[in-house]
């Protein structure tokens, strides 16, 4: 149990907490929330001792381990994939080393009554349970595992760490920390850099993971997911509700309700104690009773509210010129970089109206698809093409982090802005929550957020019939978000969106592009659709490899035969045979502390515990085979 008492920060003038307490109990799942800026990071930073309050205290089990994925990821340069994610075994290695050690040691002793020998015996016992709960055997088999689980090929395994990008080294700071298991996983942002199908995976991984997860995370469903209780950061205090997400949305507006009537009936009673006191204070014989009214309104806790989520962006696109029927065409489009192919025979159309989003795992080419359609990057071979009258928007993946820090925000605008648009351009920032002073702010001062919403409002500055998005909801909090997926699906142009945000999709696009094997496959409806039928394509593929596995004659079943509950098996299957590992490799590992006892080959059952060990490495090897299958056809 984790119990923060009485924590109290303050930065400048502004108090983030105000001696708050909360009690983190043990294989508790949090979802910690609250708009951008109000703390939760912080607070994450204080739970992992990487940050110290101003006042209060922290109380942790001495023996309890904490890992904390933040967004800044320093790996070690050198290494390979697969040895960076093995140093997370480094402990246990360390453990075995000495429990060796120790073994060896209480060979050679004779003095079975005294105390130092009792004291080796605690720590062999000691070790063996860290051994027990920490890792266990075939660390390579469980890394390999995880990494693929998180969207590495097997050929990135030999790969070094710096010839990934920034989001794919934070999955590697990931798959270290799954694998070590700590008692207490901080996850600050983990969807941020993964892709729909590695999201997946992880809520699975999550959801049955045997220890403390506290959860920052902009995505709803995965949230909703993982998550049983949510912890909300407001104004300097911490609000704490036993449910997830979307039960804990249902119940703050319940306590909102309650506090605006409480604060509205005391601004009354404040407001008539004010008048008397300012009546008494006319007459000379009453000045001295409305002296001491005034020191008792003084001493009077003030309630408070947040901004109400009504607060949020106003986004609005101007109505779309009309284009060509065809708005994009690529045809026989390849892309390479250097001997890597991306994209392989590409031929693709966008027509006028079509509301489309490109989905896949990271590295697939959707970004780059995306870059050679508005043409920030030429295609290695074959041709694209924009249709007649199309005038483009296109938000990149780094947009916010490629505005000029140096200048203004009203700076900003006007040097993305026609003419004609410039006295609108206070008004326009107004509606993205930048008024009065802040126009005058220099970029370099905003939040990941307040730069997403500055690079949101450059895109309303011209005419557009296309707008292209690349992952857009990477630093919006959940009000922008849902402002912003209102906003497009008024908007009467062309859409293509990049994302890995299934509840931001929900409902937004008539045609799903999946990017897959350096090409692409289109569904046509949206992100649930296509959910739903990659999960019965991947259940008729397992299927059909079990007939054949088994030499099976049994008639192959059609996909509109299949019921829920076999779709719904067909989703478990890869957890379940995890968690079958799982179990299989904490029972090697009981005997192989029972084989590392000196005293080990005197026992009558050596022989029998001996077969068991080989029996039980040959079954984690044979589910190891079967889950890797299973990972390549049911995502």
């Amino acid at each position: 149990m984790i119990v923060l008492t009485n924590i109290y920060l303050q930065y400048s003038e502004r108090i983030l907490f105000d001696d708050i307490n909360v009690t983190i109990k043990s294989n508790e799942k949090i979802g910690l929330v609250g708009r951008n800026g109000a703390g939760k990071s912080t607070l994450l930073k204080i739970i992992a001792e990487e940050m110290k309050p101003d006042s209060g205290s922290i109380s942790k089990p001495k023996t309890a381990s904490i890992s904390y994925l933040h967004q800044d990821i320093d790996l070690q340069i050198g290494k390979t994939v697969l040895d960076e994610a093995l140093s997370a075994f480094d402990e246990i290695n360390n453990l075995e080393a000495q429990l060796e050690e120790l073994t060896n040691e209480l060979t050679e002793r004779d003095d079975y009554e005294s105390e130092a020998y009792e004291d080796i015996l605690h720590q062999i016992d000691f070790i063996n349970e860290k051994l027990h709960t920490a890792g266990g055997p075939n660390m390579e088999a469980q890394a390999e595992r995880v990494l693929k689980g998180l969207g590495f090929k097997q050929t990135d395994f030999s790969r070094m760490t710096d010839e990934f990008s920034g989001g794919w080294r934070m999955r590697i700071e990931l798959a270290k920390m799954l694998l070590k298991k700590p008692d207490y996983l901080l996850l600050d942002e983990p969807t941020n850099h993964l892709d729909i199908e590695s999201i997946i995976w992880l809520e699975g991984v999550l959801e049955n993971y045997h220890g403390t997860v506290i959860l920052i995370s902009h995505d709803k469903v995965f949230l909703d997911k993982i998550t049983k209780r949510t912890i909300e950061v407001e104004l300097g205090n911490v609000y704490d509700y036993k449910a997830n997400y979307s039960k804990y949305v249902e119940l703050r507006s319940e306590r909102r309700e309650k506090l605006e009537a409480a604060y509205e009936n005391q601004q009354r009673w404040i407001a008539d104690k004010e008048r008397t006191i300012s009546r008494f204070m006319a007459k000379a014989n009453k000045t001295k009773m409305a002296q001491s009214m005034a020191k008792m309104l003084d001493k009077v806790e003030r309630i408070e509210l947040d901004d109400p989520d009504t607060a949020a962006m106003k986004i609005h696109f101007p109505a779309a010129p009309r284009s060509g029927e065809v708005v994009s065409k690529s045809e026989n489009l390849y892309k390479s970089y250097g001997n890597i192919d991306v994209l392989k025979n590409i031929n693709q159309e966008i027509i006028r109206g079509e509301k489309i989003a490109f989905v896949g795992q990271n590295g697939q080419g959707k970004s780059t698809l995306a870059k050679i359609i508005v043409d920030v990057e030429k295609a290695t071979k074959g041709t694209h093409s924009l249709g007649s009258s199309v005038h483009i928007a296109y938000y990149a993946q780094n947009q916010a982090e490629v505005l000029n820090p140096k200048i203004t925000l009203l700076e900003t605008m006007e040097l993305h802005s026609p003419p004609e648009m410039r006295t609108k351009l206070r008004n326009i920032l107004g509606s993205f929550l930048f008024s009065g002073e802040d126009v005058d702010k220099k970029v370099s001062v905003l939040s990941g957020g307040e730069r997403a919403r500055l690079a949101m409002a450059c895109l309303l500055l011209r005419p557009i019939n296309f707008l292209v998005l690349d992952e857009p909801t990477n630093h919006l909090d959940m009000i922008s978000k849902e402002v912003l997926k209102k906003a497009l699906l008024r908007y009467d142009g062309t859409l293509l969106v990049v994302s890995h945000d299934r509840d931001f999709l929900k409902g937004m696009t008539e045609k799903v592009v999946e990017f897959k094997n350096n090409n692409v496959k289109e569904y046509l409806g949206d992100i649930d659709y296509f959910l739903e039928k990659r999960k019965i394509e991947d259940m008729r593929t397992l299927e059909l490899g079990n007939q054949k596995a088994n030499s099976s004659k049994t008639p192959e079943k059609s996909q509109d035969n299949m019921s829920t509950e076999e779709l719904r098996n067909a989703q478990k299957l890869v957890a379940q045979i995890e968690k079958k590992i799982t179990k299989k490799e904490e029972e090697l590992a009981i005997l192989e502390a029972q084989m590392a006892d000196s005293a080990f080959y005197n026992r009558s059952d050596a022989n029998t515990i001996v077969e068991k060990h080989k029996s039980l490495k040959s079954e984690i090897n044979q589910l190891t085979e079967e889950w890797e299958l299973q990972m390549s056809q049911t995502i």
